[in-house]
Order: structure tokens, then C-alpha cells, then sequence
């Protein structure tokens, strides 16, 4: 599957950032920490062509090759060979209209001679444009060549310059943030969740009893109780609004719950590196929390659910699950703080900071 267009980080210089168009780099590179345009980049303008070369006044200098400054007596100096003869269907020396031609291997006053480089471009051993490799320098291609691309799989995307989350981190994070959402609903909704049982008791002991003796009739059972129906309509929406609760505040501020700061995980914008915002946190939330209301339907939310969480296993190259996919995010890893060069005894560490540096959050 081809890498959709987007700014990526150039796997040639992981210092800056370019724009894929799906099939190779187009544009100039810009750093990888500056927040990249919206869309493409622009066309480069095409380089203004060089001025043609002046041709030096008819008789400026003596066809014989002596120096002009050479008195008489003074042997020629050597020249180019042929020097002094006329050149094939140029006017002779001494007849009307012979003009001495700039030797072949000479350059003149104020051009470039072989294999220098010429006004306005790049010289041998200097980097080209920023982001590529200098011509002359080993992998850069020459100027004005399209940038290579690969003919394979395109190497792994570093959204913002870090690392994708890998699968399993994101599959531990969520089951922590199960298990948070599991104790509140223990403390909070506990209350209807024993009255519902209380209220679908009888009619389950029954249809158990009979179920173990081999009766499969349903003639007789007992009926469940007229609120059933209206505590677990309640219990769902206690549940519904206890995970709204528990992710989307700090999803927005941090793009972190509690699971996926213990994972070192974090979800960012696709276009920048930044808070997701409450609005994009709670588009986020809602492609997995919503089906939660429809579990009393057959299970059906539950599904929707389940389908949502798998999902990430087969997209490729940003590993965007569906609500990573509707609120236009990804899921990266956080990088690490090594702070173990820094001594005990500095006494540049003030150890009284009420806010140490670390991680953002």
C-alpha cells in the first residue's frame, strides 16, 4: 500500500521534513521542528537562464598569440595549438573581418571555466539545497534530478520526528484505562447495577435450574421486573458518561490518559505537533465510547467496538485506528529523558524546583 501524501520526515536527512506526493519528495525541505503548510509546497521557480557569453572586439588580440606588450624581437609565447592559423570557416589572419576567437580551453574574464561552478550555483564539496545532499557529494543526486525514491516498501514514518506506538503498547494502555473506568462505575453506578440483578434474579435462577435439569421450555418462568428495562438503561448511560468523563479532559489537554502515560504513549494531530483540543478529543472518543449505549441491542455496540479496536492492525504506514482516523490523529511514542550524565553534586541542579524538568504530558 502506497504512503498517502503528507510532510514526513526525509529518511536522507532526519533534520528536516518533505513533502510526499505519494510516489517520491517534491519541494524543498523544512525543518523538522517547524510546523509544515497545509497541503503541498509550492513550485519551485525554474532557474533564469545565463546570459550568453560576451565575444571579445574584432583585433583585441594579435592572432599570432604574441602578447600584446611584446616589443619586436620578442619570441611569441606558446600557445594553444594551431595558434596563428587560421581556424576552419573562420576569415584568416590579416583579412577583413578576422575576429581572434577565446582559446577553447581558456575561459574568459569573468565566466566559469571547466568544471567550476557557475554563478548562483552550488560548487563542488558545498551543500546544494537545504536538506540534499551537495553535488558532487556521495548519494546526492545532480542538480535539477527528481529526488530518489524507493522501490520497495517506503521506510517507517516518524510522525513530528518520534516513533509510531507500537500495537501492544496501545492494547495495555486501553486495558489500564478499562480497569480505571471499571472502578468508577464500581463506586458510582454499583447501586443500579444490584438492582437490575435484583429485578432479573428470578427469572435467571429459573431459567438456570431448568437449563441444568435439560428442560428447554419457557413456559412458567417467572417474569422479570418492570424496571429492568429503565435500570439498564441507566446503568448504560452512567457508564457512557463516566468514560466521557475519565478520557476526554485529559486527552484534550495532554493527548495521555493514565494508561498511556504508564505505556510512555501519546496521541498528537497528524498536521502539528500540539494539543488535540476538547473538540478533537471528543470526536476521538466518541467512534469508541458511543457504541457503549447500544450494548442492551444484541451486543451490537460491543461489536462496533471490538471493530474499532482492531482496526489498527491493518492500516498502513500510520497505524490509525477508526478514531484515530476521524479525529485526524496518531499515536506516538514518548521519548525518554536520559538524565543519567547529570552529576549529584552539580551545583547547577537546583534540587528545591517545585517542578522538576520530564516528560511532557
Amino acid at each position: 500500500m502506497s504512503v498517502q501524501p503528507g510532510w514526513y520526515v526525509d529518511p536522507a536527512e532526519p533534520t528536516t521534513r518533505r513533502w510526499w506526493d505519494g510516489e517520491g519528495w517534491i519541494g524543498a525541505p523544512i525543518p523538522v521542528d517547524a510546523t509544515p503548510p497545509d497541503g503541498p509546497p509550492p513550485p519551485e521557480p525554474e532557474p533564469a537562464a545565463e546570459p550568453p557569453a560576451p565575444t571579445s572586439p574584432a583585433g583585441a588580440t594579435p592572432a599570432s598569440g604574441q602578447h600584446p606588450s611584446a616589443g619586436p624581437g620578442t619570441p611569441a609565447a606558446p600557445g594553444p595549438p594551431g595558434a596563428g592559423q587560421p581556424w576552419t570557416g573562420q576569415p584568416g589572419a590579416g583579412q577583413p573581418g578576422a575576429a581572434v576567437q577565446p582559446w577553447a580551453g581558456q575561459p574568459e574574464a569573468g565566466q566559469p571555466g571547466p568544471g567550476q561552478p557557475g554563478p548562483g550555483q552550488p560548487g563542488a564539496g558545498q551543500p546544494g539545497t537545504p536538506g540534499q545532499p551537495g553535488a558532487g557529494q556521495p548519494g546526492g543526486p545532480p542538480p535539477g534530478w527528481p529526488y530518489p525514491t524507493w522501490p520497495g516498501r517506503p521506510p517507517e514514518p516518524r510522525p513530528h520526528g518520534v516513533p509510531l506506538a507500537g500495537y501492544g503498547a496501545r492494547l495495555l494502555a486501553r486495558l489500564v484505562d478499562f480497569g480505571v473506568v471499571l472502578g468508577l462505575n464500581a463506586v458510582v453506578n454499583g447501586w443500579f447495577v444490584w438492582r437490575y440483578f435484583e429485578e432479573t434474579a428470578p427469572y435467571l435462577r429459573e431459567a438456570v435450574r431448568r437449563a441444568m435439569a435439560g428442560d428447554s421450555s419457557r413456559e412458567g418462568l417467572p417474569a422479570i421486573g418492570e424496571q429492568a428495562g429503565g435500570l439498564q438503561i441507566a446503568i448504560l448511560v452512567i457508564a457512557t458518561a463516566l468514560w466521557f468523563a475519565y478520557e476526554v479532559p485529559t486527552m484534550a489537554s495532554g493527548g495521555q490518559t493514565l494508561g498511556k502515560r504508564l505505556l510512555r504513549i501519546r496521541a498528537v494531530p497528524v498536521d502539528a505537533d500540539q494539543p488535540l483540543g476538547f473538540g478533537r478529543a471528543t470526536r476521538r472518543w466518541s467512534t469508541m465510547g458511543m457504541p457503549t449505549l447500544l450494548w442492551f441491542c444484541c451486543g451490537f455496540g460491543l461489536l462496533l467496538q471490538f471493530v474499532d479496536a482492531v482496526s489498527a492492525l491493518f492500516d498502513h504506514p500510520l497505524r490509525q485506528a477508526l478514531h484515530d482516523k476521524r479525529a485526524q490523529t496518531v499515536v506516538v511514542q514518548v521519548p525518554r529523558t536520559d538524565r543519567t550524565d547529570t552529576p549529584a553534586d552539580d551545583p547547577a541542579t537546583d534540587r528545591t524546583d517545585p517542578e522538576p524538568p520530564g516528560d511532557t504530558p
